[in-house]
């Protein structure tokens, strides 16, 4: 590391970071890098942009020529051998997540992964304990918990201003894969993919109710696929794109309906889809207690709908919006009702993984949350094939 720079009377250090897989999410990773200093200039690390893999040809380039990074490769092995490295944004598929982030681990880089980790409990375990044996710090791309609302919603219901909690329901409904023409890319293989929606958008549902919540004891869920067949992309293929070939089997889930028991007592639903036409990211929460009530949209990322009191029945609900005191608002916003991003959710992560990586400490989501949320997403898998209720 590089201590030969210094602003705002802070020693600042250089961490040379990668990104494996620059499809949208990797974009997404390296223009985050790229606004840290600006929204968090006392934070005594810089990311610089070392290199990039990418196993599409031409897409490395592209992404060198853009964004600044010092070199590319096809191959992602080549960026666990690097020495200029120490940190690395791994979002490439799903079923690389775990070979990649292993490798990444025991050689000593430092992890910020897209969820799911994996296709399985097990695998986001196996990183998990690599991670933890080669004493490297780790970032999980559970982005919606760092929307300063959501935080500051986590806050009113430790208060206890609603009361004890006895129901929520988190929704993500999203229609990105609604198109009967969208191209059957490896988000629909069970190989590859994992578990569909389960991973795509259940693992966010899973974790945003442990973390307002506490622990899930047990589930019952059940899932469909509602899409059977899809076309075959005759090339590489970012983001959710069309095609017309030859039709082949959706082998992983459209949807799941899941029923929660909380270890607090706290019952809940979570539902997920990715087919839902009319529904554009239409993810959120709705959590009661005895006293109150906390709502919360993220297509209205800054507000929150509160109910509190002592009427009980007929009590109102305020629009409430976060401000500079909420979260991690103040470092880009100067007053409440000022719109924040998806993007800035993401430097946000950012900003917390290279914090964990000056300070040694844990800040934000983390495998260990992984972990969790992939045994929630297991378990909803078994329940579903059993139809019982499951242990999580």
């Amino acid at each position: 590391m590089d201590r030969s720079k210094e602003g705002l009377s802070v020693m600042v250090d250089t961490l040379g970071v990668a990104v494996v897989g620059f499809g949208w999410m990797g974009r997404v990773h390296t223009q985050a890098y790229a606004r840290v200093p600006h929204h968090y200039p006392r934070l005594p690390l810089r990311p610089e942009l070392v290199t990039v893999a990418e196993d599409v040809p031409g897409r490395a380039e592209e992404a060198a020529a853009q964004f600044g990074f010092a070199s590319t490769t096809r191959d992602w092995r080549e960026v666990a051998a690097d020495p200029r490295v120490q940190a690395v944004s791994i979002t490439a598929p799903n079923f690389l997540h775990r070979e990649i982030g292993v490798a990444m681990a025991e050689a000593g880089k430092h992890i910020w992964i897209e969820k799911p980790v994996g296709l399985t409990a097990e695998d986001a375990r196996a990183v998990a304990d690599a991670a933890a044996g080669a004493g490297v710090r780790s970032a999980v791309g559970f982005n919606y918990r760092n929307a300063p609302a959501v935080e500051a919603a986590r806050e009113l219901i430790a208060s206890g201003e609603i009361g004890t909690v006895t129901h929520v329901r988190v929704r993500l409904f999203s229609d990105y894969a609604a198109h009967p023409q969208g191209a059957l890319t490896w988000r629909f293989e069970r190989e590859r993919g994992g578990s569909g929606v389960l991973g795509d958008l259940a693992s966010h549902g899973a974790d945003l109710a442990r973390f307002l919540l506490g622990d899930i004891a047990s589930l019952t869920a059940d899932t469909a696929v509602f899409v059977p067949e899809r076309a075959r992309p005759t090339g590489a293929t970012a983001g959710h794109t069309l095609a017309t070939g030859e039709l082949g089997p959706v082998e992983n889930e459209d949807y799941v309906n899941c029923l929660l028991r909380f270890a607090s007592g706290a019952r809940g639903v979570l539902e997920a889809c990715r087919v839902s036409v009319g529904e554009q990211n239409n993810y959120g929460f709705e959590v009661h207690g005895t006293k109150g009530a906390v709502f919360w949209d993220f297509r209205r990322m800054g507000e929150l709908g509160i109910s509190r009191g002592s009427r009980y029945q007929d009590q109102p609900v305020s629009t409430v919006y976060v401000g500079p005191g909420d979260g991690e608002f103040g470092a880009f916003q100067p007053g409440a009702a000022n719109a924040m991003g998806y993007d800035d959710l993401k430097v946000v992560e950012a900003y917390r993984f290279l914090r964990s990586v000056a300070e040694g400490t844990p800040y934000g989501a983390t495998l260990e949350d992984a972990v969790h949320s992939a045994a929630v997403l297991d378990a909803m898998a078994r329940s579903a094939q059993s139809g019982a209720w499951v242990d999580v």
